[in-house]
């Protein structure tokens, strides 16, 4: 709810406040961002009054935060969606989150991985069951390519970066950040074990917040079957509370796996991966229990 009485008119952080300044509406926008999209379903996965709910979605509307788009005319009910100004609070709902698993849940370290019992690990393998969203994303090549698949299974292997050495440095200090490397022999893996996944029906596609120039140049070095595509306006990683961390100014993936099947519902997740090269084994070995498996 925005307030006129904001006593520093040229701080752009403070004009902000002003629109998304309380609690609920950062919760909202989480929802929104991830499905949730309805009155009744935001009213039951966040227990927030209905009068207050109502309140903070008009306040948003307002703001030219979200639209309401209907789906029903009579009586008027609405799907409540992110404008192209609400998609720019993203990034800074990536770092919220990233801040609270870093220095609320964490120790303060810098990683680019997290132990097994951690609050990461266990948001990432609560997506089982989940629908992936309607999200297209830019590929490595100029297409666009939707995260859900289409006809047949999908592995999405999320990693913090892959560089090709002649085309690109590591980014200052890579080595140093705990679960980085090990993203060329993922990839790699991928790669070799590919004609696998794709007699099982599966296609399999990297994702990364790289722009998709850096990617071209990986795919070009690494000779890789099959997609990159770029999550660098964070829309995937806000979707999926994915886990990330930030180095060298840049916003990056954990690395994480998911499995998902031909309806789009996540089957199988990876998270933490300590082995990358075993990682994708144990994700053949699982496609495979999961597609031979007996009917009913």
């Amino acid at each position: 709810m925005r307030r006129e009485d904001l006593t520093d008119d040229d701080c752009g952080i403070a004009q902000t406040l002003g629109v998304v300044g309380d609690w609920w509406s950062w919760l909202l926008v989480r929802e929104i961002a991830g499905g949730t999209t309805r009155f009744d379903g935001l009213h039951g996965s966040l227990g927030i009054s209905r009068r207050a709910l109502t309140e903070r979605l008009g306040s948003l509307v307002d703001d030219g935060v979200l639209e309401r788009r209907a789906y029903i005319e009579r009586p008027a009910r609405y799907d409540y969606v992110l404008t192209r100004r609400g998609e720019g609070l993203l990034p800074v709902l990536v770092a919220m989150q990233e801040f609270g698993d870093r220095h609320l849940h964490g120790d303060g370290a810098l990683t680019a991985t997290a132990a097994s019992d951690s609050a990461e690990a266990a948001r990432v393998h609560d997506l089982l069951g989940r629908a992936l969203p309607e999200l297209d994303l830019p590929a490595y090549d100029g297409r666009t390519v939707g995260v859900r698949p289409s006809g047949g299974w999908r592995v999405l292997y999320v990693f913090p970066g892959a560089f090709a050495p002649d085309a690109q440095g590591y980014p200052p200090g890579w080595g140093d950040v705990p679960g980085a490397a090990g993203c060329t022999l993922e990839s790699m893996t991928y790669a070799d074990r590919h004609p696998s996944f794709v007699a099982l029906g599966a296609d399999v596609v990297g994702v990364s917040t790289q722009r998709p120039d850096q990617q071209a140049a990986f795919v070009a070095h690494a000779g890789l079957p099959f997609d990159l595509v770029s999550d660098q306006d964070l829309q995937l990683a806000a979707a999926l509370r994915l886990p990330t961390f930030r180095a060298s100014g840049v916003d990056r993936f954990k690395r994480q796996s998911l499995l998902v099947d031909p309806d789009g519902m996540v089957r199988h997740t990876q998270m933490p991966i300590t082995d990358p090269a075993g990682s994708v084994d144990d994700m053949l070995e699982t496609l495979t229990s999961l597609v031979e498996a007996p009917a009913g």
